[in-house]
Order: C-alpha cells, then sequence, then structure tokens
C-alpha cells in the first residue's frame, strides 16, 4: 500500500467511526460494520425472530437495509457527505431465522457528485439473498468529518 492509499484507507476509519456513532438504526438491527475502504463497505447481520415476516422469512425491508448501510458507509468512505439518490433491489432467495447475512458494497463508479454501488448480501452458506444497485448524490464541499491537518488531510 502506497502512501496516498494508506492515507486514504486512514480516512475511510475516521468516516466509519464518526459515521457508527450516530447509526442507531443500524445498530438497532444488531448490524456490525466488517470492513471500510475508500468505496467499499462490509456489514453483516443475524436474522432475529422479530425480523421474521407471516411466512417466517426476513422481511425484505430489513433485507434491502442491511445493503442499504453497507451502501451508505462505503460511498461516504471518501470523507464527503453522500445520500442516496436511489436504488433497486433483488431479492433472490428468503434469510432464515438465526442466519448470518453479509453484505458486500463496491463503487462501481464516482464522477463529479453522482456514484454508482453494487451491493450483494449473502447467508453463512454462500447463498446469494439479495442484489442492490445503489446512486449516490455527494454534497461537494461538505465533509462527514473534520479531520485534524497533517497526516489523515487528504491530499
Amino acid at each position: 500500500m502506497n502512501d496516498d492509499q494508506a492515507r486514504a484507507q486512514r480516512v475511510a476509519e475516521a468516516v466509519r467511526d464518526a459515521m457508527w456513532a450516530g447509526d442507531r438504526a443500524s445498530k438497532a438491527l444488531g448490524m456490525q460494520l466488517l470492513f471500510i475502504a475508500p468505496g467499499q463497505a462490509v456489514m453483516q447481520m443475524t436474522v432475529r425472530a422479530d425480523m421474521l415476516n407471516g411466512h417466517a422469512i426476513c422481511h425484505g425491508g430489513l433485507v434491502t437495509t442491511l445493503a442499504d448501510s453497507a451502501f451508505a458507509f462505503a460511498c461516504n468512505a471518501h470523507n464527503e457527505v453522500t445520500v442516496a439518490s436511489g436504488f433497486n433491489v433483488d431479492l433472490i432467495a428468503p434469510g432464515r431465522e438465526g442466519d448470518v447475512l453479509t453484505a458486500r458494497a463496491v463503487e462501481l463508479s464516482k464522477s463529479g457528485r453522482t456514484g454508482l454501488y453494487d451491493v450483494e448480501v449473502r447467508n453463512q452458506r454462500d447463498e446469494r439473498i439479495a442484489v442492490f444497485r445503489g446512486r449516490s448524490y455527494t454534497m461537494k464541499g461538505k465533509p462527514v468529518v473534520e479531520l485534524p491537518p497533517g497526516d489523515l488531510a487528504a491530499g
């Protein structure tokens, strides 16, 4: 890892810490943020009984929330406030009580104020549960976290 990559990784980690501190929704659902890097994030959630719908499978909205949370961390990791401008999700297989769902978000494109991200959700047996494509909008000039001058500063 060169100096610029190491600096970008430290920035992503500072953003992770700042965002996680206020992310009540992800915490309430028992999510864990396992990995962050510029334009990438991995989140995990265990399906609980209170997450099941009337068919005894994980509510699709909660699978989507896991993917959306990974998307949010991935697209904010560059330390510019970035929000979703839209997303599409395809639910492929059910999540069941006790399943450990892992959402891996990857940046496909970031140009100007817009970005495109893919998120894949898989269970502990590596079965694909959902695919999510998110579109982001960046508010230029608005950092997620104020970084100290010097080592953490981008550039």
